[in-house]
């Protein structure tokens, strides 16, 4: 019975490389199923690659730029006062209408006078008495009737006869308000009866034709600003206009507080569109015309370990991809910036939608929501 035991069961050598056997092939199936699954993966990877991304690009040139030194300025009249009244009185009338041009000299306002020309009658009436006396002891002394002091007495009481009657005269017409210069009036709200004081104000006159605009700038701009240059000048009351105007002083003290010089323009203005106490942005035309090659801000990707940018590049299949490069950027202009290295004329370089793209992603191109590429922007609300 036992020897018939021992021969039906498989010696346990055998069993043991069976088992062994066993494990091996199923490793092999494994590990051959998952070489089969990643071998897919790739050749799907290899087959599905990365999706082209939405990008704007713009061709890169070169275009002339004027250095210019900015800041920012107000309108001021070349003469301009608010005209007042030297001594008081009740207005008689007002000869002028707000807004009008006026010319020098020119009857303003009319002050009540009725007293004080009565008074300069009676002291011209009592100089030329003086002078009539004054004739006749001429002719008294040449007589020896009168002493020379009699005479001398009589030419002081005639002079200072004539000083009184010329004083009042000068008070006379201090009652007639005048314009100073040629300018342009603005509004008054003074009317016949109306009692004015000394010093109130009767109308504003400005001379708006040229008109001085000044700025400042700081101390490292003072070799660049000097009279003589051109000025550009914008306002947002005429956008899209510009004004063209000289400097023609610059102040030789420089503020100790702001480390800032103050400088002085003459602008032309025939069209009386400038007016004083107006904001204006301006532009310094310093030095000559540089040649740069130039790309819109938004073009330039900024990075603590440099400036870059992604050029729009074909393969050897011929699609096109990002090229990622460095880049030296030099001076602004508007929405533009000058590259000095890294990109040379004629390059496609993308200008928007960087963050998304790696070397080689793909692109697609559209020419939709231009990034904007203004030498001169001006704000927008939307």
């Amino acid at each position: 019975m036992s020897d018939l035991m021992g021969t039906s069961k498989p010696p346990l050598k055998r069993r043991v490389l069976v088992a062994v056997g066993a494990v091996v092939v199923l490793v092999v199936l494994i590990a051959g199923y998952k070489a089969w699954q990643i071998m897919g993966y790739i050749a799907a990877a290899k087959k599905n690659s990365a999706p082209a991304q939405t990008v704007t690009t713009t061709v890169a040139g070169s275009s002339d730029w004027q250095p210019e030194v900015n800041a920012v300025g107000s309108v001021r009249a070349v003469r301009g006062v608010d005209v007042t009244t030297e001594v008081t009185g009740l207005v008689r009338s007002v000869e002028f209408r707000s807004g009008e041009e006026a010319k020098r000299g020119q009857v303003l306002v009319r002050l009540n006078a009725d007293a004080d020309i009565a008074t300069q009658h009676a002291l011209e009436a009592a100089a030329d008495l003086a002078a009539t006396v004054y004739e006749r002891d001429k002719l008294q002394f040449e007589a020896q009737a009168i002493s020379q002091a009699q005479l001398d007495a009589d030419a002081a009481d005639l002079k200072n006869k004539r000083a009184q009657a010329a004083a009042q005269a000068a008070l006379v017409e201090k009652k007639i308000i005048r314009a100073p210069f040629d300018g342009h009036l603005g509004i008054t709200t003074v009317n016949p009866g109306q009692y004015l004081n000394t010093g109130d104000k009767v109308v504003t006159l400005q001379q708006l034709d040229p008109v001085y605009v000044d700025f400042r700038l700081p101390q490292e701009d003072l070799a660049q600003v000097h009279p003589g240059l051109e000025v550009r000048l914008a306002l947002d009351a005429f956008p899209g206009e510009s004004f063209g105007g000289r400097i023609t002083a610059a102040d030789p003290l420089v503020d100790s507080a702001s480390r800032n010089f103050q400088a002085e323009a003459t602008v032309p203005n025939s069209a009386r569109k400038l007016l004083p106490g107006m904001f204006v942005r301006l532009a310094v035309l310093s030095g000559a015309k540089q040649h740069y090659l130039t790309l819109p801000q938004t073009a330039i990707t900024f990075n603590p370990y440099g400036s870059t940018v992604f050029l729009a590049t074909r393969d050897e299949k011929g699609k096109l991809t990002a090229q990622q490069t460095f880049v030296t950027t030099g001076p602004t202009r508007g929405d533009q910036i000058a590259v000095l290295k890294g990109v040379k004329e004629g390059d496609v370089v993308v200008t928007s939608g960087q963050l998304k793209l790696k070397n080689g992603t793909p692109l697609e191109v559209s020419t939709l929501a231009q990034p904007a590429d203004d030498v001169h922007p001006s704000p927008q609300e939307h």
